[in-house]
């Protein structure tokens, strides 16, 4: 089955988008077939793939409003295991029309049913807020990992985000766990940095992953030209700590036995 994650935080500015395209990239990178769905209207994880506006006739806005076959939206990118259902400008509208419509917190489950078993990863950036189109991610997935950067006031308003993963878990999808949080916009040369990591890490004990992303200019321009950060400068620290973060996903997912059977065969 695929392990179905969704990078959410309702606070902008916190590498979300950055997280969703580099983990779907370093991912397939390392031979795991990955899908990456955009589900935020600002469409950077569409562009941030290099998919161009309106190079699909097909959008998650079409899969989750008109009932169109997830398939026709899947595009393919330049990594070879890496592909993408992009969005639109068309999904701002899709909060408000959802409203009314029936199942309305089910639709993107009801659309990845069949791919269960095609990706190994699908991974869903959101948009920032917790609304429908999030709802409609947590309760599709069984993973959440929340991005919060080391600076001022990083754990405001995760309290509303933790609250609806728990009404969620128990009134739609009791598989939903939060898999972890990541340290994201970390400066090595601002003490504040590693005060904020400290409280960070009092708030989310045992949850917190090893892998910290730093400050990094590379990270920063990669979108530019509508690539990863592992395609623009894989030599880049940024680079290098988002395959790192890849494996520790991989290393986390393996059970106990699959990680003995792993070390004897080695």
């Amino acid at each position: 089955m695929s392990k179905i994650i969704v990078i959410a935080n309702q606070k902008g500015g916190v590498g979300k988008t950055t997280t969703a395209i580099n983990l779907s990239a370093s991912l397939a990178m390392l031979s795991h077939e990955t899908l990456l769905i955009d589900l935020d209207p600002q469409a950077n994880s569409t562009s941030g793939l290099g998919i161009k506006k309106n190079e699909s006739k097909t959008s998650i806005y079409d899969v989750l409003m008109r009932d169109k076959l997830l398939e026709d939206a899947i595009l393919p990118t330049e990594i070879e295991w890496c592909e993408i259902v992009p969005s639109g400008l068309d999904l701002v509208g899709a909060e408000v029309e959802l409203v009314n419509t029936l199942s309305r917190e089910t639709k993107l489950k009801n659309a990845l049913e069949k791919f269960q078993r095609v990706y190994e990863y699908i991974i869903i950036d959101c948009p920032p807020s917790l609304g429908l189109l999030t709802i409609n991610a947590l309760t599709a997935a069984n993973s959440l990992i929340i991005p919060i950067q080391c600076e001022y006031y990083a754990l405001e308003g995760l309290g509303q985000l933790l609250e609806l993963q728990k009404k969620l878990k128990q009134v739609l999808n009791p598989s939903l766990i939060i898999d972890g949080v990541l340290l994201t916009m970390y400066d090595a040369r601002i003490n504040l940095s590693g005060q904020v990591i400290s409280e960070i890490k009092k708030y989310f004990p045992d949850k917190v992953y090893k892998t910290i992303i730093p400050r990094n200019v590379k990270i920063a321009e990669a979108p530019g030209f509508g690539k990863p950060v592992i395609l623009y400068d894989k030599r880049s620290k940024g680079a290098e700590a988002y395959m790192n973060f890849a494996k520790e996903i991989i290393e986390k997912d393996k059970g106990p036995i699959e990680q003995e059977d792993s070390e004897n065969n080695s």
